[in-house]
């Protein structure tokens, strides 16, 4: 199934000169929804994963239905505030800002191989602080894979050394 033509784009979205990658019509197509989660799970169910993790808030719609099918635990990564017990905390900028990412402080055992799921690569400043974030949670990072990855931007490059696995590549 090609996942790509239910990717939607929105120019000028959030700012002039973006073009927004819209993935809310694949969520809405059952069929391609289905086979997103499906590919992700044929692509590492043989691979020692210990663990799924997903950055708040897009990468949840695709790493709590592929920590269930693999059997897996969850370990979402939140914004401050969001997580009521005591947590291990990361700062990191952004184009526009800073941001931070939380994650319990016995979210992972200790050297869980963790795959590390979004929606969406750009630059690749989420998914750098979230790898920073296993790291300090005492995990590893086992691969990070995403349904979109926009490689003009590069931010696999900001990735290094962990494999990176896109569905769709613009």
């Amino acid at each position: 199934m090609d996942l790509s033509k239910y990717i939607r784009n929105i120019p000028d979205f959030p700012k002039p000169g973006i073009l927004f990658k819209d993935i809310t019509p694949l969520l809405a197509e059952p069929d391609a929804f289905q086979a997103a989660i499906h590919q992700l799970m044929l692509r590492y169910e043989h691979q020692p994963i210990d663990a799924i993790s997903a950055a708040e808030a897009r990468g949840f719609l695709f790493a709590a239905p592929l920590a269930y099918l693999m059997k897996k635990p969850l370990v979402p990564l939140r914004k401050p505030g969001k997580l009521p017990y005591q947590t291990h905390k990361l700062q990191y900028d952004l184009e526009y800002g800073q941001a931070e990412l939380h994650v319990h402080i016995d979210g992972f055992e200790p050297g869980a191989r963790v795959l590390l799921i979004d929606d969406l690569l750009a630059t690749g400043g989420t998914l750098e602080a979230a790898c920073k974030l296993i790291g300090q949670a005492g995990a590893q990072v086992a691969g990070c894979a995403v349904l979109v990855e926009l490689s003009f931007l590069n931010g696999r490059e900001k990735l290094r050394p962990h494999d990176v696995f896109s569905l769709i590549r613009y």
